[in-house]
């Protein structure tokens, strides 16, 4: 008895000293304002909730150690959710914490857009450049790659990456899709696509582009290298940066886990079953494991991580497609369909996220918060002591005491546009509020084997409560007490966000118009506008 007594004493003390050691390292953060943080973003690209390990203890397969440590060293957010489920406006929001139906984009950009991101946004990091950060950016961008429209025009000092998807562009050895695209076409003049048919589209007579700020530097390039380049650049900076004693935003738009994936594969291992998926996402983690290292060594503890990811997985890409844990989206399933990526299903928004700062975010913690790739705008912003613009509506939250004190002040409503499944584009047509979830439009992406379900519109609206039916399968009766206090709350909160978003005089809108003259092109007096000038 009086050994346990002694453990408890014991482990009460080491606790509370953990707590005070956060504690003061946070008060001496706030007592010296003029260190600002450093803080690296990384978005993964078509990654599946269920894809972190640390999500589905269950069912661990080791493809995520280094984020897995990650999150046991930080927190894990549970309940974290993209802006759209698509690309670009995913992107748009992120930059921007702002809806698709402010910021003007809510649908992809093309190789071939002459514009892109709207001008009249103000992005984070345009605002964090201003204030003295060096900012960053490596990986793919899609967000208008001409002219003012590019990286180097919003706000980064720098970049390097893909102007948009790498399935966007030839390479010379292509990395595993679905379908399987071939090499670039070296005999022909360069055009904008090349079609096989009206489904299967690949790109063959227009390299992929590496950019470094607004120069195509390689093109195409080389996929197989690809993570290695990235990786390099990411080390690069963070030495530079903690060389110039310069705080930095470094944001990291991953190629992972989008088509074509081109890992390095086990001896003798398949490329048609799930080796490839898994081999790619032991390469992206330990992408991951680099630049947590560099950063640990390089500013520990004045640096905020904030890993998560643009959408869901793109089903219909089958055994090179993600997991989506227990959030399938039945009800659209059992219709017809996929309910991930261009959805507005759970499996479409709820993505893996992890926010690591020793000493500031406590260790080994989760939030169940009702969180959107939106709110990291403001909560850099706030971190980084910057006040946005004043004269435009909002749609990210400061998620600081989220982050740092355990609140769980998250979003009491978060709304989802179509992207692409359903109705029109930027549309609110799904709802979470606490554990509810409210469909006034369903509708289904491709699902693996070309499964298509309808567009339906429901009035009054589908209503599932997500803490006893993940899965979405079965919504909530109507005739409830529940289901009608619910659907009210919902309509009356879709209705104040429309009328403010209605009433914003700073709404923005994108320009998608396309032209030959707009597609990156190194030499054209070459094939596939090939060249290759990056040292």
């Amino acid at each position: 008895m009086a050994v346990s007594f002694t453990l408890l004493v014991l482990s009460g003390l080491l606790l509370c000293g953990l707590l005070l050691h956060t504690g003061s390292q946070q008060a001496a953060r706030v007592n010296d304002p003029s260190k600002k943080p450093n803080f690296i973003v990384i978005l993964a690209d078509d990654i599946g909730w269920g894809d972190l390990d640390a999500n589905q203890p269950e069912g661990r397969t080791n493809n995520t150690p280094n984020l897995n440590l990650m999150a046991q060293q930080g927190l894990r957010l549970t309940d974290f959710h993209s802006p759209a489920s698509t690309c670009s406006p995913s992107r748009a929001a992120i930059l921007t914490g702002r809806y698709g139906l402010r910021n003007g984009v809510t649908h992809n950009f093309a190789v071939g857009s002459v514009a892109g991101l709207p001008l009249s946004e103000v992005t984070f990091p345009q605002l964090l450049q201003k204030a003295g950060y060096y900012t960053a950016m490596i990986g793919k961008w899609h967000l208008g790659h001409n002219g003012r429209y590019g990286p180097t025009k919003r706000g980064f000092d720098y970049y390097l990456g893909v102007p948009y998807s790498n399935d966007m562009g030839c390479t010379d050895v292509p990395g595993y899709n679905l379908p399987q695209c071939q090499p670039c076409d070296s005999l022909g003049p360069h055009v904008i696509r090349s079609t096989r048919s009206a489904r299967d589209e690949c790109f063959s007579k227009v390299g992929l582009p590496l950019m470094e700020n607004s120069s195509v530097v390689e093109q195409p390039l080389d996929l197989w290298t690809l993570t290695e380049q990235y990786k390099s650049a990411a080390l690069r900076i963070i030495s530079e940066s903690r060389e110039r004693g310069q705080p930095y935003l470094l944001y990291i738009a991953l190629a992972h886990m989008h088509v074509p994936l081109a890992p390095p594969l086990p001896p003798g291992s398949s490329s048609y079953d799930s080796t490839v998926y898994a081999a790619s996402l032991g390469e992206m983690d330990t992408l991951v494991g680099a630049v947590k290292s560099a950063s640990d060594d390089a500013d520990k503890d004045n640096t905020l991580i904030w890993f998560t990811g643009d959408n869901g997985p793109w089903e219909q890409k089958c055994q090179y497609a993600g997991r989506v844990g227990p959030f399938k989206g039945a009800w659209q399933r059992n219709k017809g369909g996929g309910s991930a990526k261009r959805t507005t299903w759970e499996g479409g928004h709820r993505v893996p996220t992890v926010a690591y700062w020793p000493g500031m975010i406590p260790a080994n913690t989760t939030s169940s918060a009702l969180l959107s790739g939106m709110d990291i705008f403001p909560t850099l912003l706030s971190l980084a002591d910057v006040t946005p613009p004043s004269d435009r509506g909002y749609d990210g939250i400061d998620v600081t005491n989220v982050l740092l004190h355990g609140q769980l002040s998250g979003h009491k409503v978060l709304f989802h546009p179509n992207s692409g499944a359903a109705g029109t584009y930027g549309d609110l047509q799904a709802a979470r509020a606490e554990k509810y979830k409210a469909f006034y439009i369903t509708g289904s992406a491709e699902a693996c084997g070309g499964a298509m379900g309808s567009q339906e519109i429901h009035d009054p609206p589908l209503i599932f409560d997500l803490e006893r039916d993940k899965a979405e399968e079965t919504p909530l009766d109507v005739g409830t007490r529940e289901y009608q206090s619910t659907a009210e709350k919902i309509a009356r909160w879709r209705e104040e966000l429309l009328w403010d978003i209605a009433t914003d005089k700073s709404v923005s809108a994108a320009d998608y118009t396309t032209n030959a003259s707009a597609v990156p092109c190194c030499d054209p007096t070459q094939p596939v506008c090939r060249c290759r000038t990056l040292s």
